[in-house]
């Protein structure tokens, strides 16, 4: 008699299994939200999951609270290159007479990198960028220190709401690169153990003005 083979015994127990009428355990699963709505206000609920993959928020009334934080920052810190390569972020920094690189100078030395982003997804605290700006794929990965201004405009809910804003603005022109950053860079793949920094920046700040 020929002896059954595992292959053999699993197919049968798939076959029972098959002819075998259930209901549905979860009749309504489509329907059902995948999160529990939300009716508090965005940025506090930014702020909180932001902080809780180790970023850093901070929310300034004005320009000028922007500004002194960011000196505040930079001399604590011992930043000395720090670049940005996006128009309206430069305009806004020569204002206030703030020092930074406006070319990729000595940029394998950089410190820091300040950038603007397409959305701030309030649910799970990530910032969403492209390289449909002048800061390109490089200035927020490449530095030790990513500095994100972004508006309280820019705040949306989930990653839906974020594609959506991003559709606005490119139309059917779609940046090549779209992603999410959710705190700094991490591993845990070097015994278990959690690294920042890995593969990005180790420090995200993330700046919040009106507007």
């Amino acid at each position: 008699m020929k002896e059954t083979t595992s292959k053999e015994k699993m197919l049968k127990k798939i076959r029972r299994a098959l002819l075998e009428k259930r209901d549905n355990p979860y009749p309504s699963l489509e329907e059902t939200a995948l999160y529990e709505e939300h009716s508090g206000h965005l940025d506090a609920l930014f702020a909180e999951q932001l902080t809780a993959v180790s970023g850093n928020f901070l929310f300034c009334v004005d320009e000028i609270e922007l500004f002194e934080s960011l000196i505040q920052l930079a001399e604590e810190k011992n930043w000395r290159k720090i670049y940005c390569w996006e128009t309206e972020l430069q305009i806004l920094l020569n204002k206030y007479e703030f020092p930074f690189y406006s070319t990729d100078t000595d940029f394998l030395n950089a410190d820091v990198g300040i950038t603007a982003c397409e959305s701030l997804i309030a649910r799970n605290g990530s910032i969403m960028v492209s390289n449909g700006n002048a800061a390109g794929r490089r200035l927020s990965i490449y530095p030790h220190v990513h500095i994100v201004i972004a508006y309280t405009s820019q705040l949306v809910l989930d990653l839906k709401d974020g594609f959506k804003l991003l559709k606005e603005k490119y139309h059917e022109n779609l940046p090549s690169m779209i992603c999410n950053i959710t705190g700094p860079s991490r591993t845990a793949d070097i015994e278990k153990t959690l690294v920042l920094g890995a593969h990005g920046p180790k420090e995200l700040y993330v700046f919040l003005l009106e507007g």
